[in-house]
C-alpha cells in the first residue's frame, strides 16, 4: 500500500546550541586559568575561589539546559545572568585596584558572553539587547568610570549578541518556510497520486457509461447524461481538494487492456515487472519482454505497470477498437525502458495541451506524473496517420531510492 510522504523537519539552530554548550565549558576553564595565572594580584583570593567554585558547578550542572530552546527556560536564563552579574560586581572586592585600573578582566571574564548568547538563541535579538544592557551597566559599575577597554568589551558583546539573535530569527523563519514548502510539495504529490487513481477508475467508468448510454438511447441516454454530469463534477474536484477513491478493475473494450488494482503482499522483495505487464497482452496487444526477470521495487513496479495500463487505455479510447498495440520491455544496465506503440491515427498537434486545460489527466498525471514521481521520464511521439509511441524510462537507482522511501 502506498504510504503518505512524511516531511522531516530539521532544526537549523541545533548546532548553535551545541556550540554554546561547548563555549560555556571552555570559557569557564579560561576564567579559572586567568585567576590561577594572576593569583598574586587578588587581595581577597578566597572571594574569587568561592565564586569560581560556584561557576564550575553551575556551568557543568546546567549543560542540559543549553541543548535546545525548549530546555532553556526563562527562569534558567535569569539565574544564569545573575551568576554572570554577580561575578562582575564581585571583581572589585576580590582583585586589587591596580588590576582593575589596568583593565584586567572580571571574574567571569568572557564566560559572561555565553549567558547573553543564550538569551539571543532563545528569544532573538530583542532578548539579546535585554540581557546585554545589565551586563554593560555592571561592567561600568565595577570599573568605576567608563574606560576605552570597558566600552570596547561592552560594545563587542552587544553587537555579537544582537547579530546572533538576528541570525537565529532569520534561521527560524527560513525553517518554517522550508517546512511549509515541503508540506505543500508532499500534499501536491499526494493529490496527484489520488488524481491518477480517480482517472484510472471512476472517471473512465463514467465516460464509458456516458458513451454507451448516448449510443443506446431511451432511458439509457438519461443515465448517460447523468454520468456525464458526474464526470464533469469529478474532474473539477480532481483539480481541487481530493478524497481517496478505491481502485477498481475495468476491462477496455478496444484493446483488452485493463487497469488493475494489484494486490501484493507488503514484503520488501522486488517484483518482476514482466508479471505485472503480462495481463495486458491480448488479441490486439503484443508484449515483447526479456527472457530474464526485470526486478523493480514493488511501488516502482506497480506505478510503471499502471502507467503502461493508462497508455493502453488511451489507445482503446482514442485509436479505435480495431487498433493494435505493442509493448516492448528493455532491461538496460542503468534503466528500465518500456515502450507502448499503436497503429492508430495519432494525436493532433495541440490536443494534449487542450486536454490538460479541460482537466483530463490521462497523459499529464496517469503517465507523466507517475514517471516523474519515480525519478524517470515519459516521452510521447505522435505523427498524424502513423500512430503514437510512448516511451517510459525509469532509472534503476531512482527506483531503488523510491522503494526505500516507501518503506520508511
Amino acid at each position: 500500500m502506498t504510504r503518505r510522504e512524511r516531511v522531516t523537519r530539521m532544526s537549523v539552530e541545533q548546532p548553535l546550541w551545541r556550540a554554546l554548550a561547548g563555549y560555556r565549558v571552555l570559557t569557564m576553564l579560561y576564567a579559572v586559568g586567568l585567576f590561577a595565572s594572576a593569583y598574586e594580584m587578588f587581595v581577597r583570593p578566597w572571594i574569587a575561589v568561592g565564586y569560581y567554585a560556584v561557576l564550575v558547578v553551575w556551568t557543568l550542572a546546567t549543560l542540559p539546559r543549553v541543548t535546545s530552546a525548549a530546555h532553556c527556560t526563562r527562569r534558567f536564563l535569569a539565574a544564569d545572568l545573575i551568576v554572570a552579574l554577580t561575578g562582575i560586581l564581585l571583581t572589585p572586592a576580590a582583585a586589587s585596584h591596580a588590576r582593575i585600573v589596568a583593565g584586567g578582566p572580571t571574574l567571569p571574564s568572557i564566560w559572561t558572553a555565553g549567558s547573553v548568547l543564550a538569551f539571543a538563541l532563545k528569544g532573538g535579538w530583542r532578548w539579546a539587547a535585554l540581557a546585554s544592557t545589565p551586563v554593560a551597566i555592571a561592567n561600568v559599575v565595577q570599573r568605576g568610570t567608563p574606560s576605552r577597554e570597558t566600552v570596547h568589551a561592552v560594545l563587542l558583546v552587544w553587537i555579537a549578541s544582537l547579530a546572533i539573535g538576528y541570525v537565529v530569527e532569520v534561521a527560524r523563519a527560513s525553517e518554517r518556510t522550508l517546512a511549509r514548502a515541503l508540506e505543500i510539495e508532499a500534499a501536491t504529490r499526494e493529490r496527484e497520486r489520488l488524481a491518477r487513481d480517480i482517472h484510472d477508475s471512476v472517471l473512465q467508468v463514467l465516460a464509458m457509461v456516458k458513451r454507451r448510454g448516448t449510443a443506446l438511447g431511451g432511458e439509457a441516454a438519461e443515465l448517460g447524461r447523468l454520468a456525464g454530469e458526474q464526470e464533469v463534477a469529478l474532474r473539477t474536484l480532481v483539480t481541487g481538494a481530493l478524497v481517496p477513491v478505491p481502485r477498481v478493475s475495468q476491462d477496455d473494450a478496444g484493446t483488452g487492456a485493463a487497469v488493475r488494482a494489484v494486490e501484493e503482499p507488503d514484503d520488501d522483495g522486488p517484483l518482476d515487472l514482466r508479471s505485472l505487464l503480462a495481463p495486458y497482452a491480448g488479441a490486439r496487444v503484443s508484449l515483447a519482454e526479456p527472457g530474464a526477470p526485470v526486478p523493480l521495487p514493488r511501488a516502482a513496479a506497480r506505478e510503471l505497470a499502471a502507467a503502461v495500463g493508462a497508455a493502453l487505455d488511451n489507445v482503446g479510447r482514442h485509436a479505435g477498437q480495431e487498433a493494435r498495440a505493442w509493448i516492448l520491455v528493455e532491461d538496460e544496465p542503468d534503466e528500465i525502458v518500456v515502450t507502448v506503440r499503436d497503429d492508430g491515427p495519432g494525436i493532433p498537434e495541440g490536443r494534449l495541451a487542450q486536454a490538460e486545460g479541460e482537466g483530463r489527466l490521462g497523459v499529464a498525471q496517469s503517465i507523466r506524473g507517475r514517471l516523474r514521481d519515480l525519478g524517470g521520464s515519459a516521452e510521447l511521439i505522435s505523427v498524424p496517420g502513423q500512430g503514437t509511441e510512448v516511451e517510459l524510462k525509469v532509472p534503476k537507482g531512482a527506483a531503488r531510492a523510491r522503494g526505500r522511501a516507501q518503506k520508511r
